[in-house]
């Protein structure tokens, strides 16, 4: 989780950054549902911009930097 946590989420139909992992929801049996991404700091004062929650089926790939999602 710490690893996840310092990669930035770029959805891949836009280009733009979600932000930073800050939570995972995990079912009883130990899978992943979903996981929650905060604005980075910058975009946290707009208030517009809230946690997002991200299905694991919508993660495109996770790289050395960045993890990229597929988001409508």
């Amino acid at each position: 989780m710490s690893e996840l946590q310092d990669k930035d989420i770029i959805n891949v139909k836009d280009g733009k950054n979600i932000g930073k992992i800050i939570d995972l929801d995990i079912t009883n049996d130990g899978l992943i549902n979903y996981i929650i991404a905060e604005p980075s700091s910058f975009f946290r004062f707009n208030s517009f911009n809230k946690e997002t929650n991200i299905k694991f089926n919508q993660i495109v790939r996770i790289g050395k930097d960045v993890i990229l999602v597929e988001l409508d």
